[in-house]
């Protein structure tokens, strides 16, 4: 099979301490083909000099600062240099199986543009993985399984950062790195669903994810659940909202209040539904609080599930299927 050139961005700020196994992780790739544009995002610590003994050694390895600052820049500066057909982000703390380039780029060259790779992950930590972390992966390898990742978009990111690979056309299509929405990798898997991107189903683990206290995802404010409830309520009301249906939000809890608060400072009108008694009837931000049953008297509602407990979602999903209602097009789950 033809081997076209990969593209891999890779931001690195202060990982000193994980870019060695990272980086000999790129370099073992069984697929040679490739050129990792690796951008120095102000690092303080000696990433710049551990990068640097590797970019002498093989010329496939590219060395730029960050023009700006933030990942957001650093991956513009790294895809303005690519040269690639084929696009892959990477994180530098974390690990590449042997295969994933040849497994990623394989589903593309089979499938074709208009699709997105993505492959299995497994997080791994010195001091062992959470329950919601090990949930999120089984959670979204499930997904990838299927390539129903889009099905699911609303919950979470469901398109790991590091472990996609796009045609650059399709990538140049979505907007690439254009956008300054924060979360980033939220906002581009976005774009690859308004784009209609197909995702590719996988069976075939290709990233190791790391885990560990002072992450980015767990420490910077831009991944904060209010940025990813913003990213949520930005692509619904404009991908998925008919302002000629009735809106109903279900669930009064930290996640359906920040919607309710977004939706009435934007004067979208909406309906505000739980089951918990001690909240029925009562006002909350002008809304009142109604009992399950009054959606029933909705004319072809759509709604928004900010319900968390999982029995309840499926007491949910129960009662959507009863009522006919389709997910994705009458009800969105948001958590």
């Amino acid at each position: 099979m033809i081997q076209p050139l990969v593209s891999i961005l890779t931001p690195f700020k202060n990982t000193e301490q994980y870019l060695v196994e990272c980086l000999n992780s790129i370099c073992n790739q069984s697929y040679q083909n490739w050129e990792l544009l690796i951008v120095n995002d102000h690092s303080t610590d000696n990433s710049y000099s551990v990068v640097e003994s590797y970019a002498k050694r093989d010329n496939r390895i590219k060395l730029f600062e960050n023009e700006g600052a933030g990942v957001i820049e650093a991956l513009r500066t790294a895809f303005k240099h690519s040269k690639g057909v084929l696009i892959t982000r990477m994180d530098s703390d974390d690990v590449m199986t042997p295969e994933k380039l040849g497994v990623l780029s394989n589903l593309l060259i089979e499938q074709g543009r208009g699709h997105v790779a993505i492959g299995h992950v497994k997080y791994f930590s010195e001091n062992g993985i959470g329950d919601g972390y090990d949930k999120y992966e089984r959670w979204i390898n499930g997904l990838t399984f299927e390539g129903s990742n889009f099905q699911e978009i609303y919950k979470e990111c469901v398109v790991p950062s590091p472990n996609f690979m796009v045609y650059k056309d399709d990538l140049l299509k979505c907007g690439d790195f254009q956008s300054d929405l924060y979360p980033e990798d939220y906002d581009l898997t976005f774009r690859f669903y308004k784009n209609k991107l197909v995702c590719i189903p996988c069976d075939k683990l290709t990233h190791h994810w790391r885990d560990y206290s002072t992450r980015s995802s767990r420490t910077d404010n831009h991944y904060s659940n209010e940025n990813l409830l913003d990213i949520k309520i930005h692509y619904f009301l404009a991908l998925e909202h008919d302002a000629n249906r009735p809106l109903a939000i279900w669930g009064a809890g930290d996640k359906g209040k920040f919607i309710a608060r977004k939706l009435v400072k934007k004067n979208i009108p909406f309906h505000w539904i739980c089951d918990n008694p001690n909240k029925i009837g009562h006002i909350i931000y002008g809304q009142e609080m109604l009992n399950i049953d009054y959606l029933a008297t909705l004319q072809n509602p759509q709604s928004i599930v900010s319900v968390a407990n999982e029995e309840a979602q499926k007491e949910i999903r129960s009662y959507m299927n009863q009522k006919e209602m389709i997910p994705m097009q009458d009800y969105f789950f948001f958590c």
